[in-house]
């Protein structure tokens, strides 16, 4: 078996209790061959994400370059698991896997991760991304667990600095379409990433990933023109349909199979967490979580620029204010 180095990169504003955690968590893992960056805004001023990731990949030593956020952390056996599926699989670009609510998120985040775990909240496309599923090959996966062999990471140009978030869709379709090499999603690849609590710190981080995927099918069809990110905004308009046509029976069919199928996911919920409070929250999230992605979809479709500012930051704790 091959020994592998891997450069862990994590862009943060400045330090604060999740990145405590990260890096302690990264001093208890099992296989220890690898070195930490963290770029603060000391390190890169006032760059954004992406910039900060591309610094730390300039800086790095590792063999794979693996990204976090610093709100998220590896299960224990991490970095013995990349090593194994690494040397089985060298011919792949990136690994990546499943990223879970940490048992410690109080019940409005782990309503949050519900919602991105379960079917009808992501839509089916990011199921696999927030809970434990079968491996795959995948085209597009965030920053928060991302593992990239350096060598195709510098072939494919690093981040695209013009985009954030999306950044990691772009690399993503980069070493995919047009380096033509796998990315290959592992169960025992976890990650644990703390949420956004529903409702508002929610939807205002969703804000960013539906004005710039709504964008991302113009400028990047490739993997951003798919079905699923439009049936939010179809399912708004069909809102706004039944409206008006509340009346005409037809109209009242789909609303009736949504609802059924949110009842059926609220109890699903309920047998997962059982937890009454937990499960209704994110339940009654999922509805407004279409409804605000839908509207702000289109609004990035329409769009001909998309620009992000780094996030706000409380300078006192070091956490990100609103989403």
């Amino acid at each position: 078996m091959k020994n592998l180095n891997f450069s862990v990169i994590i862009p943060v504003r400045q330090s604060n209790q999740y990145l405590e955690e990260t890096l302690l968590k990264l001093k208890k893992q099992s296989a220890k061959s690898f070195e930490v960056l963290v770029i603060t805004d000391k390190i890169s001023g006032s760059a954004n994400p992406s910039q900060k990731r591309n610094l730390g990949a300039k800086m790095s030593k590792g063999d794979y370059l693996v990204f976090f956020d610093d709100d998220s952390f590896p299960e224990l056996n991490y970095f013995k698991h990349a090593v194994k599926l690494i040397n089985k699989n060298p011919e792949f670009a990136a690994f990546c896997g499943p990223c879970l609510t940490p048992s410690k998120d109080n019940y409005r985040q782990k309503a949050s991760g519900l919602v991105w775990a379960s079917w009808l909240g992501s839509g089916g496309a990011g199921v696999y991304r927030n809970s434990i599923k079968s491996a795959r090959f995948v085209e597009d996966y965030p920053s928060v667990n991302l593992i990239v062999k350096k060598t195709d990471f510098i072939l494919a140009g690093g981040f695209d600095t013009s985009y954030w978030p999306g950044e990691d869709t772009v690399l993503c379709l980069n070493l995919v379409k047009k380096l033509h090499k796998k990315i290959y999603y592992h169960p025992s690849l976890v990650v644990y990433h703390h949420r956004r609590s529903v409702i508002i710190p929610h939807l205002q981080q969703i804000t960013r990933y539906a004005i710039q995927r709504g964008f991302f099918a113009k400028k990047f069809p490739e993997t951003s023109l798919k079905i699923g990110y439009f049936i939010p905004s179809l399912f708004t308009l069909y809102i706004l349909l039944f409206i008006i046509f509340h009346k005409v029976f037809i109209f009242k069919v789909p609303l009736y199979l949504y609802i059924s199928i949110l009842i059926t996911t609220f109890f699903y919920f309920l047998f997962q967490e059982n937890k009454f409070k937990t499960s209704l929250l994110a339940t009654i999230t999922i509805p407004l979580t279409h409804l605000y992605y839908g509207i702000l979809f289109v609004y990035g479709l329409s769009k001909k620029e998309v620009k992000f500012k780094p996030h706000a930051l409380d300078q006192k704790t070091g956490k990100y204010i609103g989403g």
